[in-house]
């Protein structure tokens, strides 16, 4: 049985629901579709915003050959496919190649895409749900424009909830909005099994259908950067109520105890410092508590540090003292050391005044004679 997903989906722009920025009058795609310009793009956006939908609304406008790949399963014998099959059908129309999650293809898969999409023997439709700047090689990025679609807001879902025509109470309705995430796919498919399973949609039959939901969080990918950045910097402020969100968020996902406990351990020496000395201790700590104790109780002894960390008052000054000091080491190279605090292990380096006039109390600088009175400490 066809999926309600693939049942509901739109065949044209006025169909289409969300990306008004993209397939809005006058916007890009809209101009695009209407216009029948042929050229390669990227669909770069979250799971369930429709990308899919927007690559076969594009090809049927063009009344293209309509190829779909998933870079998950597909390689270069699948490619050859495509352009085989179209240089089979003398049909005159463009020949489109859509490629979901092309952020899957590695390096020797994209470059062998290259060259057909330069001589245009294929137009390139790529959905991604990773940012294109990481994980697209820079000479096929370059042939491609990039459209960055948004998460469905709540607006959207209601309708894509009507289009449906499955009925549901209010209670039911925001509870399948908050759990999808703005992943229309995912709500589709959510509704449609509760009916298949129970009969009828209410919010009880949703939650038995789907037991736990998952949070959006690919471990190699962007969203996994942009939440420990968030974490970092809401410690940074002193947010605490934030940090410990995103604490939460980087949990529920599943994240390495160890790989937030050590951030928490770098960050309590580059932005606490000198402030409060002992919040190192307090990582360290965390950290050993995370090895030893591990999920899901480690949790609570992140969420000590985290909290912690964020009342903390902050100093950068050893850290920038620190990098300071490094900027002069790599501009000046080795700079000799003063004679008094070189080490004289032998009567010849004695003699040739090594150690001579040092005292354990000395106010004098230390530093080598170009740089006496520098302050990197401020």
């Amino acid at each position: 049985m066809e999926p309600l997903a693939n049942k509901i989906r739109p065949k044209s722009l006025a169909e289409f629901v969300g990306q008004a920025h993209l397939v809005g009058a006058g916007k890009p795609l809209h101009e695009a579709i209407e216009g029948k310009h042929l050229f390669s793009f990227l669909l770069w956006g979250p799971p369930g915003s429709g990308k899919t939908t927007l690559a076969r609304i594009y090809a049927n406008a063009l009344n293209a050959e309509f190829h779909e790949l998933s870079a998950v399963d597909s390689g270069k014998d699948d490619i050859k496919r495509v352009l085989a099959e179209g240089k089979l059908h003398f049909s005159g129309k463009p020949t489109i190649l859509f490629v979901d999650e092309i952020h899957r293809f590695n390096k020797a898969q994209q470059d062998f895409l290259l060259p057909f999409v330069e001589r245009g023997d294929i137009t390139l439709i790529g959905a991604t749900t990773e940012n294109p700047s990481f994980e697209v090689i820079p000479a096929l990025l370059s042939r491609c424009r990039v459209f960055v679609l948004n998460e469905l807001n709540e607006g959207d879902m209601e309708q894509i909830f009507k289009r449906t025509k499955i009925k549901m109470p209010k209670d039911a309705r925001e509870w399948l909005k908050a759990m999808a995430q703005g992943d229309a796919r995912q709500a589709i498919g959510v509704l449609e099994n509760a009916r298949n399973l129970y009969g009828t949609v209410t919010l009880e039959t949703l939650k038995e259908t789907i037991q736990s939901r998952n949070l959006r969080y690919d471990k190699k990918g962007e969203e996994h950067f942009n939440t420990i950045s968030a974490f970092i910097k809401s410690m940074r402020a002193s947010q605490g109520d934030a940090a410990l969100y995103y604490l939460a968020r980087m949990v529920e996902a599943g994240e390495d105890p160890l790989f937030i406990a050590r951030r928490m351990v770098i960050f309590a020496s580059e932005d606490v410092g000198l402030a409060i000395p002992t919040a190192l201790v307090v990582a360290n700590a965390v950290f050993r508590a995370c090895e030893t104790v591990g999920y899901p109780e480690c949790q609570i002894n992140l969420a000590h540090g985290v909290a912690y960390l964020a009342e903390c008052k902050k100093s950068r000054r050893s850290y920038d003292a620190y990098f300071e000091a490094l900027g002069d080491v790599k501009t000046l190279g080795n700079l000799p050391i003063p004679m008094q605090i070189r080490n004289a292990p032998t009567k010849l380096m004695k003699d040739l005044g090594y150690h001579k006039g040092y005292e354990m109390y000395d106010e004098k600088s230390y530093l080598p004679e170009k740089l006496k009175g520098k302050k990197y400490l401020k």
